[in-house]
């Protein structure tokens, strides 16, 4: 199909085994609505809102880098991104692909464009935490988040192309993931710039961008973002990242999160990444206000207090190692896994 708009469905598109045109998708939608389980009405409002007479979608942001709000996107950008994706993971009509992922958010909403645009045979099951139990095909591309990932190890031997997003992989995970014979990437991206627009590959450093995207930094090392066919504006991040090239870019960490302890700028994710191994439950890097450092760098960790072994910070720098471990009882994280870090020291 060459260029398709948002008011084309590929005619090799299915789902859940029929051939479905944009008639079709209406009633189904409906029906969802009227008669589907609750992860399905959410499907239904979608395609409603994907086959009514507006050119553009409002999303929810996830609320991860600020507060959650709703803003407009072309349906025609959601298009051009479902394209790009399909470029660089060289999917192609009748690929077999499987929806985990709530519709509620952008990657749910995209996935199904995706399926409808590439003309993908999409099978849609309830979003959970074990997306592939029970379930015998042989899929040609998933889109899942961590947590998802993580449980479905043992049945990802069936997968050919993986992408994870939503927050970052591990280093214990990413281990795992490169045990498969799956291809797996890890995704970059947030609402603003509908899902991805770089990925990379598991056993690689640099993220690299998608086609029509191109990169730079502004004067804070932040990621800068230009993407003409899927944002009119300039998309200025709060992303460090170390440029490859205009290609290419290492994530280092959010600007944000840095704590700046007796002058030296330490971020967190960093520590955390070298901690991957050593603490089982969930934990974050955080600080504190300090009278001699101006902030010191506590280790935050879900859970009942309990000892560790004096090693634990052995590949921290000396700046980098924690002064104080905080127990708390639960960890906040959004619907991907992303650890929501200021409202779990509320």
């Amino acid at each position: 199909m060459d260029n398709p708009t948002y008011e084309n469905v590929h005619n090799q598109f299915k789902l859940n085994g029929f051939h479905l045109d944009r008639e079709d998708l209406c009633r189904v939608a409906y029906s969802f609505i009227k008669e589907g389980e609750d992860f399905e009405k959410p499907v239904g409002d979608f395609l409603l809102d994907w086959f009514d007479s507006k050119d553009f979608i409002e999303m929810q942001t996830s609320g991860t880098t600020g507060a959650p709000k709703t803003i407009t996107i072309s349906k025609q950008a959601m298009v051009n991104s479902a394209l790009a994706t399909g470029d660089f993971f060289d999917l192609k009509p009748g690929d077999k692909a499987l929806h985990c992922l709530p519709v509620k958010y952008v990657a749910g909403k995209m996935m199904l464009v995706r399926a409808m645009i590439i003309g993908l045979d999409l099978e849609f099951v309830a979003p959970s935490s074990h997306p592939l139990l029970n379930n015998e095909t042989d899929f040609d591309f998933i889109a899942m988040v961590p947590l998802q990932a993580q449980n479905s190890l043992g049945e990802l031997k069936r997968v050919k192309k993986l992408i994870v997003g939503g927050a970052a992989i591990n280093e214990v995970l990413e281990k795992n993931l490169l045990k498969l014979t799956t291809e797996v990437y890890e995704t970059y991206g947030m609402t603003e710039t509908i899902t991805h627009i770089a990925a990379r590959k598991l056993g690689e450093r640099a993220f690299t961008v998608l086609p029509n995207v191109t990169i730079s930094y502004d004067d804070r090392k932040c990621l800068v973002i230009h993407a003409p066919r899927i944002s009119d504006d300039v998309i200025t991040t709060n992303d460090i990242v170390e440029l490859v090239d205009e290609n290419q870019f290492i994530f280092l960490g959010r600007l944000d999160n840095i704590i700046n302890s007796g002058g030296i700028k330490i971020m967190p994710e960093q520590v955390e990444q070298k901690l991957a191994n050593k603490i089982q439950q969930l934990y974050f890097i955080a600080s504190k206000p300090d009278n001699e450092l101006g902030e010191k760098v506590i280790l935050v960790i879900e859970g009942d207090k309990q000892e560790f072994d004096e090693n634990l910070f052995e590949d921290l720098d000396k700046y980098e190692k924690p002064k104080e471990i905080v127990f708390i009882p639960k960890i906040k994280v959004n619907a991907s896994g992303k650890i929501i870090r200021k409202e779990s020291l509320k």
